[in-house]
């Protein structure tokens, strides 16, 4: 593995295979088809993948994981934005995942180390702990119990320059606010819904599950970044 001037992996097409747990196969299929971009074609005509593809490849594997056929995926990926990093790959998936019910799986080290697309090291497995995504399982050494909705993020987390309590604190907020929102939201959809057949309610909220939370997110990435700006402008202070 090398690396660009701005310190992004580039991946031959086995690493970029290995990391993301499918086969080469599967990776060159992709990108007849449109899923993956064109990797960057390096010395002697090897090609390299960066964030962005892993990304991809994470954002397939939970659109999968929710039953889309292949045809549906390719539907979803062309109406991203065509400018879209990893970081806002990363974001996607984490609205499919939060369309699933919750999933906690016990898994092997060796496992946990697939589903996360990377080895961890032991420390890594402990801030993930922190986090309250893994725990160890007290009945089986070296297994663990997983949120594997949240692994994935927790993995991305564990490169912020953040202490495992600023990250506990951030979750606690967020989870407290979003709570309201959703109380408000279902409120408002509830009385909307209020005389319809309950077959048509459960159709509708199946619909517009997925629409409010991707809403939700561009929301709430609006805001943070307004207030970010903010924060900048006055120079820091508060």
């Amino acid at each position: 593995m090398t690396t660009t001037d701005a310190e992004e992996p580039t991946l031959t097409i086995d690493e970029l295979a290995a990391r993301a747990g499918v086969t080469v196969r599967t990776v060159r299929f992709y990108g007849t088809k449109g899923l993956l971009p064109p990797p960057t074609i390096g010395p002697r005509r090897v090609g390299h993948y960066g964030g962005e593809h892993l990304a991809r490849l994470a954002l397939i594997e939970e659109l999968q994981h929710q039953g889309m056929t292949l045809a549906a995926i390719e539907r979803y990926l062309k109406r991203l934005p065509p400018d879209l990093n990893a970081h806002g790959l990363a974001l996607h998936r984490a609205v499919v995942a939060s369309w699933a019910p919750e999933a906690v799986e016990t898994v092997t080290r060796e496992e946990l180390g697939r589903r996360a697309g990377r080895p961890l090291t032991d420390e890594e497995v402990e801030r993930l702990a922190a986090m309250d995504i893994v725990t160890r399982d007290g009945d089986t050494p070296e297994a663990y119990r997983v949120d594997t909705g949240l692994l994935r993020l927790g993995v991305e987390l564990l490169d912020v320059p953040l202490s495992p309590d600023t990250v506990l604190a951030a979750r606690t907020a967020l989870l407290e606010h979003s709570r309201a929102a959703a109380r408000d939201l279902s409120r408002l959809l509830r009385d909307a819904v209020a005389e319809r057949d309950a077959r048509d309610v459960r159709s509708l909220s199946a619909h517009m599950h997925p629409l409010v939370v991707q809403a939700l997110l561009t929301t709430f990435q609006r805001s943070l970044r307004e207030e970010l700006r903010e924060w900048l402008d006055r120079g820091g202070e508060d």
